[in-house]
Protein backbone atom coordinates (compact mmCIF):
# COMPACT_ATOMS: atom_id res chain seq x y z
CA UNK A 1 0.00 0.00 0.00
CA UNK A 2 2.69 2.52 1.02
CA UNK A 3 4.98 1.42 -1.81
CA UNK A 4 2.15 1.90 -4.33
CA UNK A 5 1.49 5.44 -3.01
CA UNK A 6 5.18 6.35 -3.21
CA UNK A 7 5.38 5.07 -6.79
CA UNK A 8 2.26 7.00 -7.79
CA UNK A 9 3.63 10.21 -6.23
CA UNK A 10 6.94 9.69 -8.04
CA UNK A 11 5.24 9.16 -11.42
CA UNK A 12 3.04 12.22 -10.83
CA UNK A 13 6.07 14.48 -10.32
CA UNK A 14 8.11 12.79 -13.05
CA UNK A 15 5.37 13.34 -15.63
CA UNK A 16 4.83 16.90 -14.41
CA UNK A 17 8.50 17.83 -14.78
CA UNK A 18 8.67 16.24 -18.22
CA UNK A 19 5.72 18.30 -19.43
CA UNK A 20 7.10 21.64 -18.25
CA UNK A 21 8.07 24.35 -20.70
CA UNK A 22 8.42 27.61 -18.78
CA UNK A 23 8.93 25.73 -15.53
CA UNK A 24 12.32 24.43 -16.65
CA UNK A 25 13.55 27.96 -17.18
CA UNK A 26 12.28 28.94 -13.76
CA UNK A 27 14.03 25.96 -12.15
CA UNK A 28 17.28 26.96 -13.85
CA UNK A 29 16.92 30.48 -12.45
CA UNK A 30 16.21 29.08 -8.97
CA UNK A 31 19.30 26.87 -9.11
CA UNK A 32 21.47 29.78 -10.27
CA UNK A 33 20.19 31.95 -7.42
CA UNK A 34 20.86 29.19 -4.88
CA UNK A 35 24.37 28.79 -6.24
CA UNK A 36 24.99 32.52 -5.94
CA UNK A 37 23.59 32.71 -2.42
CA UNK A 38 25.39 29.74 -0.94
CA UNK A 39 28.68 29.65 -2.81
CA UNK A 40 29.58 33.13 -3.98
CA UNK A 41 28.26 35.02 -0.95
CA UNK A 42 29.99 32.60 1.42
CA UNK A 43 33.32 33.28 -0.23
CA UNK A 44 33.07 37.05 0.17
CA UNK A 45 30.99 37.66 3.29
CA UNK A 46 31.61 34.70 5.59
CA UNK A 47 35.34 34.21 6.08
CA UNK A 48 36.62 31.16 7.90
CA UNK A 49 38.04 32.34 11.21
CA UNK A 50 39.11 28.84 12.18
CA UNK A 51 41.05 28.01 9.03
CA UNK A 52 44.63 27.03 9.71
CA UNK A 53 44.20 26.57 13.45
CA UNK A 54 44.70 23.34 15.33
CA UNK A 55 42.06 21.77 17.58
CA UNK A 56 43.16 23.53 20.77
CA UNK A 57 43.26 26.97 19.13
CA UNK A 58 39.79 26.39 17.70
CA UNK A 59 38.44 25.50 21.13
CA UNK A 60 39.98 28.58 22.71
CA UNK A 61 38.69 30.88 19.96
CA UNK A 62 35.13 29.57 20.13
CA UNK A 63 35.11 29.65 23.91
CA UNK A 64 36.35 33.23 24.07
CA UNK A 65 33.82 34.36 21.45
CA UNK A 66 30.95 32.75 23.37
CA UNK A 67 32.04 34.39 26.60
CA UNK A 68 32.44 37.82 24.97
CA UNK A 69 29.07 37.63 23.28
CA UNK A 70 27.38 36.49 26.48
CA UNK A 71 28.97 39.43 28.34
CA UNK A 72 27.77 41.86 25.66
CA UNK A 73 24.22 40.48 25.90
CA UNK A 74 24.23 40.87 29.67
CA UNK A 75 25.33 44.49 29.42
CA UNK A 76 22.47 45.40 27.07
Amino acid sequence: MIKKNIISIYTFYRDGFRGMTIGRTLWVLILIKLFLMFFILKLFFFPSFLKGKDQMEKQEYVGSELIERADRNLED
